[in-house]
């Protein structure tokens, strides 16, 4: 039986196509995958090990005293590092890598000055809401913020406005040296794709499970999370690379 010439096939809009290439992009992103093992909280400590292995020590936070890793901690929101250096690039190139010049600028000055980090009338406005704490809680003083028990001094960091949990753990751990384990959208898009726990479990939730799997040690905590960091740029993108990719048969 031979088709009518009377049928009207459906035309192919713009909008039709973007939808077919969508889904057809979903289907690609699916497969890239592979066949990720399931991890549990107690591989935590030999994944640590496996990454370690693969990429060695990463050394970080880069910078040259604690208060410029507690600035940083607040430039790096929702942003790249590469327009956190350029900030903290012309915040070092002007001498105001200090709590006692950096609190004499005014929000103008200031925002100028780490414009490359983005946002900088919102960060501006964020660090000296924690350049006044500091002043307040610690007189300025890194020793003496080092000095508070962390419970306490996560509590305080946490009423400052703009301080989020994942920039003040940063600054307890990379800046004071404190063993509390920061989780960032690296660590839940890696782990949450090996099945740890969900991608939209609340920040507590997925630091709970690395405190209590790992010895609370701040050297530990501070190279796992670096580790992290590098394994998502190289591999765990956003659209996985997961060939070579050192957790592929992690299980």
């Amino acid at each position: 039986m031979k088709p009518s010439k009377n049928i009207r096939w459906p035309r192919l809009t713009r909008a039709g196509c973007a939808n077919f290439s969508s889904l057809k992009r979903k289907k690609n992103e699916k497969r890239a995958y592979g066949p990720t093992s399931k991890i549990e909280a107690e591989d935590l400590p030999r994944i640590y090990h496996k990454l370690r292995k693969t990429f060695g020590h990463q050394s970080w936070w880069p910078a040259e005293t604690p208060f410029e890793v507690m600035i940083g901690a607040i430039l790096t929101q929702n942003t790249s590092w590469t327009n956190v250096e350029k900030a903290i690039a012309n915040l070092r190139k002007a001498g105001l890598l200090s709590f006692s010049k950096m609190k004499k600028l005014s929000h103008g000055q200031l925002a100028r000055m780490i414009r490359p980090a983005g946002y900088y009338n919102v960060k501006a406005d964020r660090i000296r809401s924690f350049l006044r704490f500091f002043q307040l809680e610690y007189q300025g003083s890194v020793l003496k913020m080092r000095r508070e028990d962390l419970p306490t001094a996560r509590e305080k960091l946490l009423r400052v406005k703009g301080i989020a949990p994942e920039t003040a753990d940063s600054i307890l751990l990379y800046a004071l040296g404190k063993p509390t384990f920061v989780i960032d959208a690296y660590t839940k898009r890696i782990f949450s794709r090996h099945r740890l726990a969900k991608a939209d479990n609340s920040y507590d939730e997925w630091k709970g499970i690395f405190e209590k799997a790992l010895p609370a040690k701040t050297p530990l905590f501070n190279d796992y999370h670096a580790q992290i960091v590098r394994l998502a740029k190289e591999f765990c993108r956003t659209r996985p690379r997961c060939e070579g990719c050192p957790l592929r048969d992690a299980a």
